[in-house]
């Protein structure tokens, strides 16, 4: 990805102090914002932002790959684990030039509805027969140069996987995800490195996926400083199987483990105990919810205002990407606490900015982005304030009401990369995402 510079003055821009109007954003050579300046009328020169303008949003939690499953499987009903089904037989057609393909298209869409940062939960290593591919991160490669096509920022959450289940080898397509040990999978993992547009960070899939006494090994594998992510407690078999095995809850496991903490990232938390709820909080866990995927497969409703009064940072993520709509997880965020309390406005504005923006940022190992201000990548998304959607909105409410359909412009480290819904480079994103889903049900 291309550093642009140049000067961009918003109507309204949402500043780390909240929504300000006549905001000019100077931007420098290395597509860092080099200032921010209140000005009343945009100066010579200077592009037009005419709506309300965020910073770029970061998809916290992605399964690039699921995309291709989105409208093929929500109308014959099931469960979490019957979905699952389908998505090994998606994930049996892929090799790293589909993948590169598929992957592309999906980036693309991801960053014409606004995500400038996209964390890939990766677990799709080897061929088909689960053996090494002549260079052993083919396939994350792949994604690393679909993210630069796309221009969007990429952290690369290189995900261990060892069991089918608590006790269970891996069987089938599942053989894809496996490194046989922790061990193996950090040597491998050691061969990732980042570069200027790709963060690299490690995942545990799930304490399923992952036996107990391996943990140490990917915890030794990742090092200090990379983000750490992992699947908790989607699903009440999987807290089940936990109890039976281990005695305790999946969080209480990973804190025994000395899995939470600051740099690490729970995905869904949807069935906690109290305790769980504490464990997290204490530690300064943050939490990534995906409420689109979450309601689409029927998991639940996370205690997400629990979460956040524990002390938990929370992100949004799009997970199984049914719905690439960020300002719709930030939506359903505060719609699902609604019902699940009986009361309006549990997150504020500013908060789901927050969750969108900074915090998913900062999951991801990006912790300067997020934000318009001085020494930030100059990410910046625009939503239309005058869609059938967004007019008459206060200003400081159009995040409440917006959906990726109502984003207008979208900027990454200076750079203009997609506009009105198509993108700068790639062009029709519906076109190229149609010919590479029909490609792989082929």
């Amino acid at each position: 990805m291309s550093a642009g510079s140049g000067r961009f003055w918003c109507a309204h821009a949402w500043l780390p102090g909240g929504l300000a109007a006549g905001v000019l954003v100077s931007c420098a050579d290395d597509g860092t914002i080099s200032a921010v300046e209140l000005v009343d009328q945009p100066p010579p020169g200077a592009e037009v932002l005419a709506g309300v303008v965020l910073p770029g949003f970061a998809n916290a939690h992605s399964h690039v790959f699921h995309r291709a499953l989105r409208g093929r499987t929500h109308g014959d009903g099931g469960t979490f684990w019957t979905w699952r089904e389908a998505m090994y037989a998606l994930a049996a057609r892929l090799d790293p030039d589909s993948y590169l393909g598929l992957a592309t298209a999906v980036f693309a869409e991801m960053a014409v509805a606004g995500i400038t940062c996209v964390g890939e939960f990766h677990y799709l290593h080897h061929d088909r027969d689960g053996r090494r591919y002549a260079d052993p991160n083919a396939m994350a490669e792949a994604l690393r140069e679909a993210a630069r096509r796309a221009g969007v920022r990429l952290t690369l959450l290189d995900t261990c996987y060892l069991a089918g289940g608590i006790g269970r080898e891996l069987a089938g397509t599942q053989r894809r995800f496996g490194d046989g040990s922790a061990r193996q999978w950090a040597d491998r993992h050691a061969g990732l490195r980042p570069d200027a547009n790709t963060r690299i960070g490690a995942a545990i899939h799930s304490v399923r996926a992952v036996p107990a006494d391996q943990v140490a090994d990917v915890l030794a594998g990742a090092g200090p400083d990379q983000p750490l992510h992992v699947h908790l407690s989607e699903q009440p078999a999987e807290n089940a199987d936990c109890l039976a095995a281990h005695g305790c809850t999946p969080t209480r496991l990973l804190h025994d483990a000395g899995v939470l903490g600051p740099r690490t990232t729970a995905v869904h938390a949807t069935h906690l105990t109290a305790e769980d709820i504490g464990l997290l909080g204490g530690t300064g866990t943050a939490v990534c919810l995906c409420p689109s995927t979450e309601a689409d497969l029927g998991d639940g409703l996370g205690p997400a205002g629990d979460l956040a009064e524990a002390g938990c940072p929370i992100s949004l993520g799009t997970d199984q990407s049914a719905l690439i709509d960020m300002l719709g997880e930030a939506r359903a965020l505060e719609y699902g606490e609604r019902l699940r309390t009986g009361r309006r406005g549990r997150f504020t504005p500013a908060e789901l900015v927050g969750a969108l923006t900074a915090a998913g940022h900062t999951a991801l190992g990006w912790p300067g982005a997020g934000r318009i201000a001085p020494g930030a990548p100059a990410d910046l998304v625009m939503v239309d304030p005058g869609t059938v959607r967004t007019a008459g909105a206060l200003p400081e409410q159009v995040p409440l009401v917006a959906s990726a359909a109502d984003v207008a412009e979208v900027v990454v480290g200076g750079a203009v990369v997609a506009r009105d819904g198509e993108h700068a480079r790639l062009g029709d994103v519906a076109a190229l995402l149609r010919a590479e889903v029909t490609a792989l049900w082929r």
